[in-house]
């Protein structure tokens, strides 16, 4: 049976997330994101004391790298490193989600590794900082539809192409590059590869200027005649048109409630400073009584909350069924859709029900109302999540159902 209530062991970590959202993000939101290209070198003493606390097991699992399936034993039914990242990440959101995104050692790139990587990758890549690098110029919501080339040569494999919208790809150490070995049989020979910064023909081009998460840089970067070590294919090498891309497409049933931990973190922050500011005005609400009975402001706050619920139960949802390594790819994709809409929707009313409070820089409201579009697209888009449910409920491939 499920349970989705907050287990106590994971009570240490939690209330580490939220004081380092509370004294160390929140204090210097508003300077970074003013400051878009300036790195945050107040995160490195953080990811210092983050990695020394999982080291010693106080935080084990709940980082970036702590997406990983491991089969129950004896049938047990457990809450572990999944849910235990999902509730960590939420309380870390509600500081700052750029600089969040912006810890070293927590990319996405991290949780792809620690997806798929072997017991020797893992360890390899032990320490360093992973961005995701999927999307291309012609190749956005469509990973299938990937351009960039890798072509085995001996001992290692030489990556052609161009990626665009990498999180945090300028300051990382290592890049988890999308590429497929065979274009013509399609997405079945899409595989990642941990490509390491200064490899030879990985060329930074530029970091993009950003409505939001201007605290966390989004890089393009070029592949030429890129030569990667063999052993740094993530992942089974061999090409399976059956299976397809299932390895690769892994990552994101582990990632997509990550990210919508992130929306339900930023929607409660934004619904907790508006509980106050409405306080302030004099607006009450009533929890025990019908929403229809109280003022207008009260009842959508109301109907905010409601929804946010929503998104969180969908999300903690999916991390379980990760937990007990069952198939959360609906699931994940449930909680991605749902929440990236929900903390969009209640940013912008948070935003409105303030009013001028809201609108200015005296409030981080409207900053996060900014930060909170990136959710709805990143990590697959709201239409893509919607298409991929569709398929999934009406038993459709990709080729009958576009």
């Amino acid at each position: 049976m499920i349970n989705l209530e907050v287990p106590k062991k994971f009570t240490p970590a939690i209330d580490q997330a939220k004081a380092v959202a509370e004294h160390v993000l929140r204090p210097i939101s508003r300077q970074y994101d003013r400051d878009e290209h300036t790195y945050a070198k107040e995160l490195d003493m953080l990811a210092a004391a983050m990695a020394g606390m999982e080291e010693s097991g106080s935080m084990k699992g709940t980082g970036a790298t702590g997406v990983k399936r491991e089969k129950p034993t004896n049938g047990e039914n457990r809450n572990a490193s999944n849910m235990s990242t999902v509730l960590s990440i939420k309380e870390a959101a509600k500081g700052d989600l750029g600089l969040m995104l912006t810890i070293p050692g927590q990319g996405l790139g991290n949780s792809a590794i620690a997806s798929v990587a072997s017991e020797e990758q893992m360890e390899r890549f032990k320490g360093k900082w992973a961005a995701m690098a999927i999307t291309e110029p012609d190749a956005g919501s469509d990973s299938s539809a990937i351009n960039t080339t890798a072509v085995r040569d001996g001992d290692h494999y030489i990556l052609n192409g161009t990626k665009i919208f990498i999180t945090a790809g300028e300051r990382a150490d290592l890049l988890v590059v999308w590429a497929t070995l065979d274009k013509d049989l399609g997405k079945a020979a899409i595989k990642s590869f941990v490509v390491e910064k200064g490899t030879p023909g990985l060329n930074f081009v530029r970091s993009e200027d950003k409505l939001g998460i201007r605290a966390s840089d989004t890089a393009q970067f070029v592949l030429e005649d890129c030569r990667v070590p063999a052993e740094n294919l993530l992942g089974d090498p061999e090409v399976s048109v059956e299976s397809g891309f299932a390895g690769a497409m892994q990552t994101f049933d582990n990632t997509r409630p990550l990210v919508a931990s992130m929306g339900i973190g930023v929607a409660e922050a934004c619904l907790e400073r508006t509980r106050e500011l409405l306080a302030e005005a004099g607006v009450e609400v009533d929890w025990d009584k019908p929403a229809h009975s109280q003022s207008a402001a009260a009842q959508a706050l109301l109907d905010m909350e409601a929804d946010f619920e929503a998104a969180r139960l969908l999300t903690l949802k999916a991390a379980w069924m990760a937990d007990n390594a069952k198939p959360n790819s609906l699931e994940a994709s449930y909680a991605k859709a749902k929440a990236g809409r929900m903390v969009v929707d209640v940013a912008l009313r948070c935003v409105q029900l303030c009013g001028p409070v809201g609108y200015g820089e005296t409030e981080l409201l409207e900053k996060w109302a900014r930060d909170a579009k990136i959710l709805d697209i990143f990590e697959g888009t709201q239409q893509i999540q919607l298409l991929i449910i569709a398929r999934r409920l009406l038993g459709l491939s990709s080729a009958e159902l576009r």
